[in-house]
């Protein structure tokens, strides 16, 4: 029997998501550890999508390892924004419901965004993140002080603009963080984190729909969230694993 690629299939859930209105969909991410070598493949695809400076990463991958020979275990953890529906960075943003939002219309609709034209760069959201899914743009570049080169001048769509990141311009002197690609998920594309995956580790779709991949995955597995008890409520689950809850705490 042929099975076709889960990008395939994910690439139609996403086509028939978009014919829906904004506020009958709910984008959601699940990530089956299981299933994950860590590779790092989606930690530089999304790095190399949205232009990102120096020890800065939206999609970092955790290593954690325990035992000893002969039987030693590792566990990866990729790690995005969770997207929370309450987003404890929204509450401590001082420019209230304007640099850091969720979105409520649009493509975007429940994705934790950043107006990067609002953002005044005080930081108080990166600490408010239990997650640590938010830094600074500090400004450096990949050939410090020497000429730049075409990469680090080069736009980046990020939220639908073609923004170059240059010196003493946004979103330098921002607050940055995975938004799920929104802007591949308007031009009709998967997030780059989940196109890169060669474990196909990764699912992403609208778990409103359940005739999507993820939800259907999502709910023939036991998943997990990340610090349950925080009560940020996010929308990136985890196909249950033993370890998680330990390694980074509830």
């Amino acid at each position: 029997m042929h099975h076709e690629d889960i990008l395939v299939t994910m690439q139609k859930d996403l086509e028939r998501a978009l014919q829906k209105p904004a506020d009958k969909r709910r984008w959601a991410m699940l990530l089956d550890l299981r299933k994950c070598v860590g590779c790092h493949s989606c930690t530089i695809g999304c790095i190399s999508e949205n232009k990102l400076p120096p020890k800065m990463a939206y999609r970092p991958v955790y290593e954690y390892e325990e035992g000893t020979y002969p039987k030693p275990s590792r566990t990866f953890l990729p790690r995005p924004c969770m997207q929370c529906d309450k987003p404890p960075c929204v509450n401590a943003c001082p420019v209230k419901g304007e640099a850091t939002y969720k979105e409520s219309k649009g493509t975007g609709s429940g994705i934790v965004k950043i107006d990067y034209a609002k953002c005044i760069g005080c930081g108080k959201c990166v600490p408010a993140c239990p997650y640590d899914a938010r830094k600074i743009d500090d400004g450096t570049f990949h050939t410090g002080d020497q000429s730049l080169q075409k990469y680090e001048t080069m736009p980046a769509f990020e939220y639908g603009k073609a923004t170059a990141r240059l010196k003493d311009n946004s979103p330098i002197g921002n607050a940055r963080k995975c938004h799920f690609c929104i802007h591949r998920l308007t031009a009709g594309q998967l997030p780059m984190c989940i196109s890169t995956c060669i474990g196909r580790a990764g699912y992403f779709g609208d778990e409103s729909d359940p005739q999507s991949l993820i939800a259907q995955i999502k709910k023939g597995a036991k998943v997990q969230i990340l610090k349950q008890k925080r009560g940020t409520a996010p929308r990136v689950y985890y196909v249950a694993n033993e370890k998680l809850e330990v390694l980074y705490g509830k």
